[in-house]
């Protein structure tokens, strides 16, 4: 390959996407982007020197490289099959990089079917968060072959602080679910203790101090806990849509292994409740309010103790007032 940087297209310039194409075109590589419905990531891209491509198809038939951060493998099969889709406008030696969480059966059908074209398609989903992606300094899983990785390796390292090539073609996405299945499982199970503490009548905060000093701190017990304690809506910028979407991707491929799914069975109705609720646009750390609030609580609200003292103080002052009036 010559000393020329490849020509890359990006769709999907979200809260990970942004960072990431952000760092491509700043380390001096021709970039294409499409964005969806929030457009302001666009013009700031845009500013910095990207092009906004028209469709799918005309990306395909500009680039070398093109990198899908999109939210489910519904998305990544319209945005290779539909009619102006990358297929459309696909050419011979084109890499088409997923970095969405995906379905790895979805991933392995789509690299079949876009290899008679001559189009190699791996997998590359991310982990760490947006700020992470914003610095450069994201985690990537990589299902690939030794060659196309190498190809595309200087690119992702604009983005990626850590590479893990996990296998071949859906190797990736196949990580990637066992990973977040752990993250989500241990969410779960730090909602539902809030809400234990809650109920018998265990001070939030001293559950937090107990468990932070334990072996059983962790960055998504922090993440919860800056909800639960804090009320930071940063907290974990993860939406329940999206935990409920990886941990069924997660079920339906232990389920075709015939495994034994009794904890990721369970996980997955702690989401699957919480979108019923309507919170499906809310964050992962707010499971526990859902999980609260399905049993009655309210995790933000102050202990009843302190609430009975402010009530007292109250009547206590209103009384001390009507003597004075008396007087």
């Amino acid at each position: 390959m010559s000393d020329q940087k490849q020509r890359v297209g990006f769709i999907g310039v979200g809260l990970m996407g942004h960072g990431m194409a952000k760092n491509i075109v700043e380390k001096g590589y021709p970039l294409s982007i499409m964005g969806h419905r929030n457009k302001a990531p666009v013009r700031d891209l845009v500013k910095r020197g990207a092009k906004e491509a028209k469709s799918p198809a005309a990306m395909a038939k500009s680039c070398d490289v093109i990198f899908i951060c999109v939210t489910s493998s519904l998305q990544v099969e319209d945005l290779i099959r539909r009619r102006d889709g990358i297929k459309a406008g696909a050419h011979k030696g084109l890499i088409v990089v997923d970095c969405s969480t995906a379905d790895p059966n979805s991933t392995l059908a789509l690299a079949a079917e876009l290899k008679p074209l001559g189009v190699r398609l791996i997998d590359a989903p991310l982990g760490r968060s947006p700020k992470e992606a914003e610095l450069g300094k994201l985690n990537t899983m990589i299902g690939a072959d030794a060659k196309t990785l190498k190809e595309v390796r200087p690119i992702i390292e604009t983005w990626a602080e850590n590479i893990i090539h996990i296998g071949p073609v859906g190797a990736g996405h196949k990580i990637k679910l066992i990973n977040n299945f752990i993250s989500l499982s241990f969410s779960a199970t730090f909602a539902e203790a809030y809400t234990a503490a809650k109920k018998t009548g265990v001070p939030l905060e001293k559950l937090y101090e107990v468990v932070s000093a334990g072996g059983m701190n962790s960055g998504f017990f922090q993440n919860v806990s800056k909800w639960v304690i804090g009320r930071d809506p940063k907290a974990h910028e993860f939406t329940l849509a999206n935990c409920l979407k990886d941990i069924s991707y997660y079920n339906q491929m232990v389920n075709a292994e015939k495994l034994t799914t009794i904890v990721s069975s369970a996980v997955q109705q702690d989401y699957a409740m919480a979108l019923a609720m309507g919170r499906g646009d809310q964050h992962m750390p707010m499971l526990a309010d859902a999980i609260a609030n399905f049993n009655g609580l309210d995790l933000a609200e102050k202990p009843a103790k302190a609430a009975a003292g402010k009530k007292a103080g109250t009547k206590k002052a209103a009384k001390k007032k009507r003597s004075a009036k008396k007087k």
